[in-house]
């Protein structure tokens, strides 16, 4: 099976290739660190123009995203890849949405093999350059039961697959209030059907898209500063007929050597560092560096 598969992902795209700059998102504009949902309705313009009116945002970067998508399942498929109780329903309702957005924002699109939906589901999430991952939803319980997330932020897809919005998210400092609501948002995440939006950020001192925790992080050096503020678009969509809602995951590495010669940007990005919790930094992995961070932040040159 998994042989199969690989070869379903690496079929020859058929996307026509546009490419635009990626759009600029800058969810920390206010200068203050905070853990929130922060939803909002899908299509709105939220720094991205009409591109924010896309699920899927193929612009000039979609190469090298592809690559190192088919270079984490090169590694090993089922460390990137994974499934818990997800029914042929519902991979087949996802995709179906998928392959119609796509032939929606991008005029033409993979045409995967639909009888075999989580096949399918790889053969498309090959093809775009957002991650995926769908929660299911019964009267009894809630679960992750789909990731394909070769370019996670710091977190393995193998750790969460089939767990709740509350254990998945233990880990993340300031989710205690959120944790104790997840059924009220799973709620909320199946009945999204025209889509919900939210955004998460953190830096890194590097600009790999693949951040697993098992890869070697590189630290922060003061005498060869480099840093990049990482946005994480993602977008929400309800299922309410199957049970089960879609996640689409998108990261924007944006260059902090650009962002700190612009006080619009460089202002509310220190701001946002400063009031950053520490057990946020120490989870975000910039607590060791934050001083040495913010002194190259803030030096004029």
């Amino acid at each position: 099976m998994p042989g199969k598969i690989r070869t379903c992902a690496r079929q020859r795209t058929t996307i026509r290739r546009v490419h635009p700059d990626p759009p600029f998102y800058f969810p920390l504009r206010h200068g203050r660190y905070e853990v929130a949902p922060g939803l909002t309705r899908f299509g709105k313009d939220l720094g991205g123009g009409d591109a924010d009116t896309h699920v899927f945002q193929i612009d000039r970067t979609f190469d090298r995203f592809r690559a190192a998508k088919l270079a984490s399942r090169d590694e090993r498929f089922d460390k990137y890849v994974c499934t818990s109780s997800l029914s042929d329903l519902v991979a087949s309702d996802v995709a179906s949405f998928i392959t119609s957005r796509l032939a929606t924002d991008h005029a033409s699109h993979v045409q995967p093999d639909m009888t075999r939906p989580v096949a399918a589901l790889d053969a498309l999430a090959c093809q775009v350059q957002e991650d995926l991952a769908i929660v299911s939803v019964t009267p009894e319980k809630h679960w992750i039961s789909y990731l394909h997330v070769c370019l996670p932020n710091g977190w393995a897809p193998e750790e969460k697959i089939g767990r709740s919005f509350a254990a998945i998210h233990e880990p993340v400092a300031g989710m205690a209030e959120m944790n104790r609501r997840e059924d009220e948002f799973a709620q909320i995440m199946v009945r999204a059907t025209d889509g919900l939006v939210r955004f998460a950020w953190g830096v890194t001192f590097d600009d790999e898209l693949n951040h697993h925790p098992d890869r070697p992080k590189t630290p922060f050096d003061p005498t060869d500063p480099r840093a990049f503020l990482r946005v994480e678009r993602q977008t929400i969509w309800g299922f309410p007929r199957v049970g089960a809602a879609l996640f689409t995951i998108r990261t924007y590495p944006y260059d902090c050597d650009a962002l700190r010669r612009d006080p619009a940007t460089r202002d509310p990005l220190v701001a946002a560092l400063r009031t950053m919790p520490q057990a946020s930094a120490e989870y975000k992995g910039i607590a060791p560096y934050r001083d040495d961070l913010l002194r190259w932040l803030t030096t004029a040159e």
